[in-house]
């Protein structure tokens, strides 16, 4: 309670400096769609409410077949860059977004998005994907394709050069690579970053944040994981970076690494000694972990973990870890505390699950006072 009132405090007096960020790479345009259990006439039906009972219904085709009716509900804006990169944008940081939004043409979904960026670097078209929204999580069935297009040749030309990547770089409190999972020339980019960039960027007392998520590298093999780990600690020479995963990725990161986790141990702890773990192997500024119910965070080897306001029935699950992301970096540039920092992540994250939508500095405030009440909705 402590931690909320003098994290509500400090928003409340303005407390709030003006940041400069640059977020990418990908983009995708999201159809939200329910999942039919029963149709009841051709306007009614109710929907297949968890991933465990769409899961039972299509293992119980297994050797027959069966028909899955989805209900397009509407398109928005997709990707782990821009919802980051939209949420932050509602806290007033003055943003530049680099990946892919349409060629030529930016897609219409991110046009809101755009017109409050400072620059934007549109280098290839978007993705798309099908998220299945449940009570209990989602269900993105993605094609990518187009991310191919986004390769460290293009980004060069597009912005400058080295040189010319690294003077915007040198502006920036905080530089997100969102997304390795789906853009396939990831590494590859953040190889150009290390060797052509970083000689280019300028010493600062305090070294700028770069956050990084991975998006699901369960379809990877633990090589590439292996190999994607080692890059983002090497950005440590010139920046903290931030890891920031969900419970299921802690563990798949904590399984390549090698990390021994006791099984004795409950699921928090579990929880507790991957993060752990993972931050000793690849010494790095900060693991940031966003659990259902809570979240954590290692940070200069101390571990920190504050209780979210969870949602039993969210309107919207799809973007939820990133509205976390954006509460957490956003309290880091800003300077707050591991403790206010993990705080404005689960409460950002909250109102956007009641929502629908990113809030702002005085919705997330108003947000952490009535949580502190004892009600959020």
């Amino acid at each position: 309670m402590d931690a909320m009132k003098t994290l509500s405090d400090k928003l409340k007096a303005g407390k709030v400096n003006k940041l400069n960020m640059i977020i990418g790479l990908d983009g995708f345009v999201d159809q939200v769609i329910h999942v039919v259990d029963k149709r009841h006439d051709y306007a009614n039906y109710t929907r297949i409410n968890t991933i465990a009972e769409f899961g039972r219904r299509i293992s119980s085709a297994a050797g027959l077949s069966t028909n899955i009716e989805m209900v397009p509900m509407y398109d928005k804006l997709g990707g782990n860059g821009p919802i980051l990169a939209n949420a932050l944008l509602e806290y007033g940081v003055d943003l530049t977004y680099i990946g892919a939004l349409g060629s030529p043409e930016i897609h219409s979904v991110f046009t809101p998005m755009v017109e409050k960026l400072k620059a934007v670097y549109n280098l290839c078209n978007p993705g798309l994907s099908d998220a299945c929204e449940f009570d209990d999580g989602k269900i993105m069935i993605g094609k990518h394709t187009y991310l191919r297009d986004l390769t460290w040749d293009v980004m060069k030309t597009e912005l400058g050069g080295p040189e010319g990547i690294a003077a915007q770089i040198n502006e920036c409190d905080l530089l997100g690579m969102e997304n390795w999972v789906m853009m396939p020339h990831m590494s590859t980019i953040w190889e150009g970053m290390i060797d052509e960039v970083f000689p280019h960027i300028s010493a600062r007392e305090v070294k700028p944040l770069v956050f990084f998520d991975l998006a699901d590298p369960e379809k990877r093999t633990s090589e590439d994981i292996k190999h994607a780990m080692g890059l983002i600690s090497r950005f440590e020479e010139k920046f903290r970076a931030i890891l920031g995963l969900n419970e299921r990725e802690t563990y798949q990161i904590a399984n390549v690494l090698g990390v021994d986790i006791d099984d004795c141990l409950d699921q928090e702890n579990k929880l507790k000694a991957a993060a752990q773990g993972i931050y000793e192997k690849m010494g790095i500024y900060c693991i940031a972990v966003h659990p259902t119910r809570y979240a954590c965070c290692v940070i200069d080897g101390e571990f920190y973990t504050v209780l979210g306001p969870y949602c039993e029935k969210p309107k919207l699950t799809t973007g939820a870890g990133d509205n976390f992301n954006a509460g957490f970096c956003f309290a880091q540039a800003m300077g707050f505390t591991p403790i206010e920092s993990l705080t404005l992540g689960v409460a950002t994250s909250g109102y956007y699950v009641r929502n629908a939508r990113s809030p702002k500095i005085e919705e997330v405030t108003d947000f952490i006072d009535r949580w502190t009440q004892g009600s959020t909705d």
